[in-house]
């Protein structure tokens, strides 16, 4: 891991990634760009398992960038567990993710931060939801009927939960029930916790290099199950306080 900077950050950012050695300085200097007019920032790139020269590039990087840091997993874990590796390392209180392949566009997170900000506490997330994917049809159509299913079954208002774009409350998603694809199921988990959840369109981007580490057919099967589950916590959930107090 590389060495903490002493400044308080305003904002983490995690980026989980797999084999993505080609995506690493493009994407790192995208969201350096972005985050310079949100304040002090620092990226918290996590290393799943990567066989490839992933580790060495960001090492590079880092020698140069003290607000990037590496959290690396010895064997791949998954997307979700990376995600949760990279929020706990977090520094930050707001937290903003997106995926490793460049496929999100980081010029979104301004936006996405201000709108957490605007919002008020009482709103955990601001969840992307991605207008012209450059997806192939095949995957698109895919997404387009999970999302509908999820949708229907657990009415939680957002057309897309798929997009790695995410800008959230750290406590908020510290205190969602954790399991694979978690970050799959976001804004109904959010909801479940007595949270509101804002939305923001944002632009999707081709992968600049290599091809898809986190694979859809390891999802598909398994997503059902998931759903299933998600469901079944909602339904068990009790009221949620809004406000706590002590009395003196």
């Amino acid at each position: 891991m590389t060495e903490v900077p002493s400044a308080q950050p305003l904002l983490s950012v995690v980026v989980p990634v797999r084999n993505e050695q080609g995506n690493i300085a493009p994407l790192v200097a995208d969201i350096e760009k972005a985050c310079a007019a949100i304040g002090p920032f620092e990226v918290v790139y996590v290393n799943d398992g990567s066989t490839d020269g992933t580790a060495a590039a960001l090492a590079e990087l880092g020698t140069a960038k003290p607000w990037l840091r590496v959290v690396t997993h010895a064997q791949s874990c998954g997307q979700s567990a990376a995600v949760r590796s990279g929020v706990r390392h977090a520094r930050a209180a707001i937290v903003a993710t997106l995926d490793g392949d460049g496929q999100n566009d980081p010029a979104f997170l301004p936006a996405m931060v201000e709108a957490l900000q605007k919002a008020g506490l009482e709103t955990g997330l601001v969840q992307g939801q991605r207008v012209g994917r450059k997806d192939t049809g095949f995957k698109k159509l895919q997404s387009r009927i999970a999302n509908t299913v999820r949708v229907r079954v657990l009415k939680d208002g957002t057309r897309d939960t798929g997009c790695g774009l995410k800008c959230f409350r750290r406590e908020a998603y510290l205190a969602l029930p954790y399991f694979d694809a978690l970050h799959r199921f976001m804004p109904a988990l959010m909801v479940r916790e007595g949270y509101k959840v804002a939305h923001v369109d944002v632009r999707d981007r081709p992968r600049l290099t290599g091809v898809s580490n986190y694979g859809f057919f390891d999802r598909l099967w398994v997503g059902i199950l998931d759903l299933a589950g998600v469901w079944w916590l909602i339904r068990r959930r009790k009221r949620v306080p809004q406000i706590v107090s002590e009395t003196p």
